[in-house]
């Protein structure tokens, strides 16, 4: 299905908690926290069932993601329950990974294709500073967790803060010429709670891009300068691996986007930095229909903005990165 502008929305992002492990400084303050009740999260079955009506309006493509999203205890229960409805072609998560050294396995065999893993850098010290309450050898064990059972081909999702972790981005990329991933550096985006990090702290992706060229030497684009995903993808000179660029905020990709994004307590977000949306747990626990849920995603589809208002100041109020799921 498309929306009013063309696009076809084909990719649904399912949160499954608004919990974390870690406290990531551009994401979520160490204290005063507040977490949805568990109650309010969308159960396993009801998740089930959003996706059967996503199916039927075009999606194809679904990731879960977080906060955490293996802080779930029914984690392989929803893997192994949304894996098994017919097309649905790919399946996959985003995650800090420190759980998969337990759980890799099991997700493989409930039917999970892939993984995103968040990593913000490679040095100890760095890593601790910005993903406070991580380090690098939970985060690495959770990256070769994901690679020995297969939930591949891996993509690494750093974000440069700076002040943070400004030197990470070169060593980083450099694993890309002995290691067949995809290095992703996604720019800071201002939203609800952490927003003076997310505005004072920004590095562009072109300053990014030329750190690592001054470094490692050229980077050529591939793809044909398409974009993989969200990202613009290059290569450096006889690598086996990839380096990408996700630039919601200097070079927004909003004319190919084909994504939504529902929360863990169930509401439909037609965009991630633009409020607004639409609350699909009330008709699940209201005794909605199967075609009540397909109806709601066609309103959503139709309601789809052109793009966010960044450029002229319109930031996100209504909830945090960690709310919504990224």
């Amino acid at each position: 299905m498309k929306d009013s502008y063309g696009r076809e929305i084909n990719y649904l992002r399912l949160s499954l908690t608004d919990r974390c492990n870690l406290r990531c400084v551009y994401c979520m303050p160490m204290h005063g926290l507040s977490f949805i009740p568990t109650p309010e999260l969308l159960t396993a079955a009801e998740l089930e069932k959003v996706v059967r009506a996503a199916v039927d309006v075009g999606f194809k493509k679904v990731r879960l993601t977080g906060g955490e999203p293996t802080l779930r205890q029914d984690i392989v229960e929803i893997v192994r329950r949304l894996a098994r409805i017919e097309g649905v072609e790919e399946l996959v998560m985003t995650t800090n990974g420190y759980r998969l050294p337990y759980l890799a396995q099991e997700l493989v065999d409930a039917g999970l294709k892939r993984v995103n893993i968040h990593v913000d850098s490679l040095n100890r010290e760095s890593i601790a500073k910005i993903m406070r309450l991580a380090t690098f050898d939970k985060a690495w064990a959770g990256i070769e967790a994901a690679e020995k059972v297969g939930l591949t081909p891996l993509k690494l999702n750093a974000v440069i803060t700076r002040g943070y972790n400004d030197d990470a981005a070169v060593e980083l990329a450099r694993l890309t010429l002995e290691k067949s991933w995809q290095i992703r550096f996604i720019e800071l985006m201002p939203f609800a709670g952490p927003t003076e990090i997310q505005l004072e702290h920004y590095v562009s992706s072109d300053e990014v891009k030329s750190r690592i060229e001054a470094e490692l030497g050229p980077l050529f684009p591939i793809n044909n300068g398409h974009l993989d995903g969200e990202a613009r993808v290059y290569r450096l000179a006889g690598s086996l691996g990839t380096v990408g660029f996700i630039s919601p905020v200097s070079n927004p990709y909003c004319d190919d986007c084909n994504r939504m994004r529902l929360t863990s307590d169930g509401r439909l977000r037609m965009c991630l930095l633009v409020d607004g949306e639409l609350d699909f747990r009330e008709t699940l626990r209201g005794g909605g229909t199967h075609q009540d849920l397909v109806a709601l995603f066609q309103r959503a589809i139709q309601a789809k903005p052109v793009g966010h208002q960044l450029r002229n100041g319109q930031f996100a109020e209504n909830r945090t990165m960690s709310q919504i799921g990224g």
